[in-house]
């Protein structure tokens, strides 16, 4: 018999580690969607996420977080807000500091970006990780510790360094459709805390024969 799933909604779920927060409930603002169990870990203060984690988030792009990602201390995501122009001979944001120079706002409003940034559900992203404005980070991804990630990171890759480049990839071709397609971090909580094991250690063989409804 399975026992009771964790509760998604739990601010800290970690018993006497007030440094591990699960974003779901923490974050408030609209341009930030979060799945259930992505939490982000750090010793200082994790509840200051929204502001010190997500930088120069003005919008309207989102940052996007799927289902139990797990961020690391220090990842930070710089948002297309901090994008300067760069089609003149200086890159300076003159109008931002006010007095008659505010007259030529639209030399900083509406430069082009690359949209919403996006994590997929599953990613692990390690310390000190950077992610630039309208990246998309596959399902399963990994990104280690004090990575620059300025371009996209395929389901179940892992990438490192400055800027970070492919190192490996997790599963095959073949067997990255088969997982996509299982989709375990959607089964119904009940039946994901019956197969935790096979979805932790298992093979992908067992992982199929584990979904919901193949009995």
């Amino acid at each position: 018999m399975a026992g009771v799933p964790a509760d998604p909604s739990v601010l800290h779920p970690v018993p006497g580690q007030p440094r591990v927060v699960l974003l779901k409930p923490l974050v408030t603002s609209p341009l930030i969607e979060v799945g259930e169990f992505s939490y982000y870990d750090d010793a200082d203060d994790p509840t200051s996420f929204e502001t010190r984690n997500v930088l120069y988030h003005y919008g309207p792009e989102k940052l996007v977080i799927g289902k139990f990602c797990a961020l690391g201390e220090g990842v930070r995501f710089i948002m297309n807000g901090a994008n300067h122009r760069l089609d003149g001979p200086s890159t300076f944001p003159f109008p931002i500091m006010g007095g008659s120079w505010a007259e030529h706002v639209d030399l900083v409003t509406g430069l082009p970006g690359r949209g919403d940034t996006v994590v997929g559900n599953d990613v692990w992203l390690g310390y000190g990780a950077m992610v630039m404005p309208g990246v998309r980070i596959g399902h399963g991804a990994i990104v280690a510790s004090g990575s620059v990630v300025v371009d996209d990171v395929p389901d179940y890759g892992v990438v490192g360094g400055n800027p970070a480049r492919l190192i490996r990839r997790r599963y095959s071709d073949e067997d990255v459709v088969r997982l996509l397609a299982l989709a375990w971090w959607d089964w119904p909580l009940p039946h994901l805390t019956e197969h935790l094991r096979t979805i932790m250690s298992g093979g992908i063989d067992a992982l199929a024969a584990a979904a919901p409804g193949r009995r």
